[in-house]
């Protein structure tokens, strides 16, 4: 998919002045200046800081592009939009993203953007569940086909359980802490983005199992109508919006609550903001956990797809990586 003479036109328009940029038209290279039009899934989480950096700063602009971003619920529901042609490009999890490449989807993992590790089994405390065996014959709430579920998967794992030896209940992120406050569920894993609506649900009944075995990552993917200048210019961006975000953690903070427009809470942004690890990367590290989902996927999920390392490579487009930041490209 790489096309060698359009990431050039990327870097020529990058590397030269505003008047020549001018003269030669957008990033795109259109003769009549206009700049190109992107748009962009993108959801309500905090591995994807930097595109709401971006879009507060209007960084998009600088480099030539016209971005327009949609928020979705989910990366899912972000996936689905790239997937349905209403965007080019998405921000999406790291499992909805293997379930596609499974089921034989046309998209592109083009970068992983971010990475987190502080998940939590939310509970009651009259269920008396301090360990991940005790959730053995229990009721468990999760959004089904999200990372959240591969979290439940890899806590039930640390115990040498399965989704068979529980209830898997299907919920929305939102519908976790509620669910669990009526007593309906037993415990319940969701974004972390609803772990102070479930503590504030159950008051004194609230409890929680600290988990970090299973690092989940933002990734940005192409879909088919995606082009590879346009891609590369969005990247650019993005690693743009990274820089800002490390200088101003705070002001950086700001700008995602500003684009959540009151569906993050400040509270929730302070806290859990700075437990990402963010930097655009294609790694072999990905490559290896992208593998390792695909396995569960395919024997949880009945999906078809080859899952070996070699099929799932196919699916990496590292061109618009290399050609901001080289280094940051070490899959192979």
């Amino acid at each position: 998919m790489p096309r060698p003479r359009a990431v050039t036109a990327v870097l020529l328009a990058v590397l030269l002045s505003p008047l020549a940029t001018a003269c030669a038209g957008s990033a795109s290279g259109t003769p009549d200046g206009t700049r190109p039009a992107v748009t962009l899934a993108a959801s309500d989480h905090l591995g994807g800081a930097p595109v709401h950096v971006a879009e507060e700063g209007d960084l998009w602009s600088a480099e030539g592009i016209e971005a327009t971003v949609t928020t979705r619920p989910t990366g899912r529901e972000a996936l689905n939009a790239v997937l349905g042609g209403q965007a080019q490009l998405g921000v999406v999890g790291d499992l909805p993203a293997v379930t596609a490449a499974l089921g034989g989807r046309e998209l592109r993992v083009v970068a992983d953007l971010s990475r987190f590790s502080d998940w939590r089994l939310l509970t009651r405390t009259d269920r008396q569940i301090t360990g991940f065996a005790a959730l053995k014959g229990r009721r468990v709430g999760v959004p089904q086909g999200t990372n959240v579920e591969y979290a439940l998967s890899r806590m039930l794992a640390s115990a040498q359980l399965t989704a068979s030896d529980v209830t898997v209940v299907n919920l929305a992120p939102n519908q976790v802490p509620s669910a669990l406050a009526r007593g309906d569920i037993d415990a319940g894993v969701t974004f972390p983005s609803f772990y102070d609506a479930a503590r504030t649900a159950l008051g004194t009944a609230y409890a929680e199992l600290p988990f970090t075995g299973y690092t989940a990552r933002t990734l940005l993917v192409a879909g088919p109508s995606a082009n590879e200048e346009s891609t590369t210019a969005v990247l650019r961006t993005l690693l743009r919006a990274q820089q800002e975000l490390e200088a101003d953690p705070a002001g950086s903070r700001k700008a995602v609550l500003a684009q959540s427009k009151g569906v993050l809470p400040a509270a929730y942004v302070e806290t859990y903001q700075p437990r990402y690890t963010y930097g655009a990367t294609l790694s072999p590290e990905l490559l290896t956990q992208l593998e390792e989902e695909a396995s569960w996927a395919k024997a949880t999920q009945n999906l078809h797809g080859a899952a070996d390392r070699a099929a799932l490579l196919r699916y990496l487009n590292p061109g618009p990586l290399t050609a901001v930041d080289p280094v940051a490209v070490t899959v192979r």
